[in-house]
């Protein structure tokens, strides 16, 4: 199992006595054979909040269906959208690497994915990115998968 630390966030409180801080964790966890998941978690420190998101993000793999690589890159381009994100996502040759922002990049390696062409529209907000990655890379479909459910023979 890969753990990325994608971002922690603090988040201040105002109390009588002064700031009451606390701190939000995106962390992505994924098995480097195309199963891949996010988790988040808040506390009043940065190591529980970790824990919690780490936590979060395993019990989702747990539910995660595996994405469809083709070798090291992906079979197709595909566009993932979450809020007002866009992820493009674009197959690349063996040697290019993962051309991707923050957020996008952890995603990727913790799939497993390591040559890809990514450009991120809209807004670059991480939970958003993560989401967005996501929900592209289980949009892919093998050139098997598409025979089988058109039922006919590529």
């Amino acid at each position: 199992m890969q753990e990325h630390v994608v971002k922690i966030r603090r988040c201040a409180a105002v109390v009588k006595g002064g700031r009451r801080f606390s701190f939000n964790a995106l962390v992505v966890v994924g098995d480097t054979r195309g199963r891949v998941a996010y988790g988040y978690g808040k506390a009043n420190e940065v190591p529980p909040a970790v824990e919690k998101a780490n936590k979060d993000a395993e019990a989702r793999l747990k539910r995660q269906k595996r994405i469809s690589l083709r070798g090291d890159t992906i079979p197709h381009r595909v566009i993932g959208r979450y809020g007002s994100s866009r992820v493009i996502m674009v197959p690349a040759g063996p040697g290019t690497g993962v051309k991707a922002g923050p957020g996008v990049r952890d995603v990727l390696t913790a799939c497993g994915i390591h040559n890809i062409l990514t450009k991120v529209h809209g807004s670059s907000n991480p939970i958003n990115l993560v989401k967005a990655t996501i929900q592209g890379l289980l949009e892919l479909r093998t050139r098997e998968d598409v025979a089988r459910l058109r039922g006919v023979t590529l």
